[in-house]
């Protein structure tokens, strides 16, 4: 199995949160991991903005930046065509950032289905409006197996 995360399930596998047991044995189980190049970037936001909130210790960001990075090691980051994420955004009513995941992932499956390393691609994200629109372009999806 191939395991795309967008990244709100990214954050799951730094951050123990609901969602993270089974986001974390999804990246351990997978044969490949993939997401998309914005991800490092959106992660990074995400973990600084928990540690603003949660305050002290000083060296939880540093911790986390740190696991960031290992995971990163590990994960294959997919580029985006803007224009076809744009089509996206329009044709599922998602927010930007959605339809860029989305995009990038179908871009890994298609990369996947021409080549040696073909495999199903589970999408996992934690955003109901976005697994929807990945269920309708015919992803499995974290939770619910295509039939």
């Amino acid at each position: 199995m191939i395991v795309y995360l967008d990244t709100s399930a990214y954050v799951k596998l730094i951050i123990d949160e609901d969602g993270a047991g089974q986001t974390r044995a999804l990246f351990q189980q997978a044969r490949r991991a993939a997401t998309s190049v914005v991800t490092y970037a959106e992660a990074s936001a995400a973990l600084s903005r928990r540690d603003r909130e949660a305050g002290s210790p000083a060296k939880r960001l540093r911790s986390w930046t740190e696991a960031l990075d290992q995971s990163w090691s590990n994960t294959l980051a997919v580029p985006v065509l803007a224009k076809a994420a744009g089509s996206l955004a329009i044709a599922h009513g998602l927010r930007g950032m959605d339809a860029v995941q989305l995009t990038a992932a179908m871009t890994l499956r298609e990369r996947m289905s021409s080549g040696a390393d073909e495999g199903r691609v589970l999408f996992a994200a934690f955003d109901r409006q976005l697994l929807e629109a990945a269920e309708r372009e015919g992803f499995a999806t974290l939770g619910r197996p295509l039939e």
